[in-house]
């Protein structure tokens, strides 16, 4: 079983209102500085939400957008410095990550 960490939001609120393409860029830059493998996935409308039971999904109010990682630490790190996501955890079978 793979191990994957994700931070959850609207995708209004991640494509409008925080800099998450920027985050993103900054990071994946980092990444190939440091010649570490991307770990992380931005996904849109993630099937792996209903599979999670301690998240009320119901209660965002549009469609749901996720950056997903291997890594702990960076979904840590991304909670710190967005606030306003939900975070958790699933396990897959699978090394990619389903739509």
């Amino acid at each position: 079983m793979y191990n994957y960490y994700f931070a959850l939001a609207s995708q209004s609120f991640f494509l409008c209102q925080e800099p998450v393409e920027e985050i993103l860029r900054e990071r994946t830059q980092y990444y190939k500085d440091t010649h570490k493998e991307i770990d992380f996935w931005f996904v849109l409308n993630p099937s792996f939400v209903s599979t999670v039971d301690q998240l009320n999904y119901s209660s965002f109010p549009d469609s749901l957008a996720a950056i997903v990682s291997s890594d702990a630490d960076f979904i840590k790190w991304l909670k710190l410095r967005i606030t306003f996501v939900c975070t958790g955890s699933f396990q897959s079978k699978s090394v990619f990550i389903p739509n």
